[in-house]
């Protein structure tokens, strides 16, 4: 979490900064783990990290495919990729397998489809502000160029104002943690007291449980949801395609 603060911060400019102080940095007389309890808060750590992996994905592809000359078409289709690989294999199951026992499989059927519908939402946002900007300004799909990175720090902003709700929800269902500390969760957010006792800490809200202590719990969701959740999230992927398509240039 703390590199992903570092990273969004990068990507997409002071606001995030704002937003860390804001949710983490606690007043002297709170421990952490009662200052993140809130919901809003858990599901603000869950979009970081979502956005920490997806982001780089993204971002990296992008300057690659563009330097390459690839058409603006192509260069979403490898952002996609490239972005949702990068978060799935690195962030999620890599970063975070302690959560499933150590098992790097685990960790990876467990954050398989909360990754996708992050990432579906993040590119939602993100497709139709890249499109639509470098349309208008060839420099800016040049990685050297700072037109380029003013476009990313817009973008990033957009795929994370799309993918909170959706984490939000995420997290309130607990197919996704939120944020918590080594004492509330131990290392790597793997707590096997939690797992065995599966109760959420004291005076924290339905819904609102962090890491293990939600998840070990188990989802509080049905598959129809799930299934409903994803149609939502690929609605919300293609209007970000339909707005890039009427607004924007794929072929430049």
């Amino acid at each position: 979490m703390k590199w992903g603060w570092v990273l969004v911060t990068l990507y997409g400019g002071p606001l995030f900064a704002v937003a860390y102080v804001l949710s983490c940095q606690k007043p002297p007389a709170v421990s952490h783990e009662d200052f993140v309890k809130p919901l809003w808060k858990q599901a603000l750590g869950s979009s970081i990290h979502c956005m920490a992996g997806d982001a780089t994905g993204v971002i990296a592809a992008a300057a690659l495919s563009l330097t390459w000359g690839f058409p603006m078409w192509q260069d979403v289709i490898v952002e996609y990729v490239f972005g949702f690989a990068f978060g799935l294999l690195i962030f999620q199951a890599l970063f975070m397998r302690d959560m499933a026992g150590g098992s790097y499989w685990g960790a990876l059927r467990m954050s398989f489809i909360p990754e996708w519908l992050s990432m579906n939402a993040v590119m939602a946002g993100m497709i139709p502000t890249m499109v639509l900007l470098m349309s208008r300004d060839m420099a800016s799909m040049h990685a050297t160029s700072l037109r380029f990175w003013a476009v990313m720090q817009l973008a990033t902003g957009a795929g994370f104002a799309v993918a909170y709700p959706i984490n939000l929800w995420l997290v309130g269902v607990r197919l996704k943690h939120g944020m918590g500390t080594v004492r509330a969760l131990g290392n790597g957010g793997h707590d096997v007291t939690a797992e065995k006792t599966s109760t959420p800490m004291p005076g924290m809200a339905h819904g609102a449980m962090t890491g293990m202590e939600g998840m070990a719990a188990g989802p509080d969701v049905t598959p129809p949801q799930i299934v409903a959740m994803t149609v939502l999230t690929l609605i919300l992927l293609g209007a970000g395609l339909i707005v890039a398509t009427l607004f924007g240039g794929w072929t430049m």
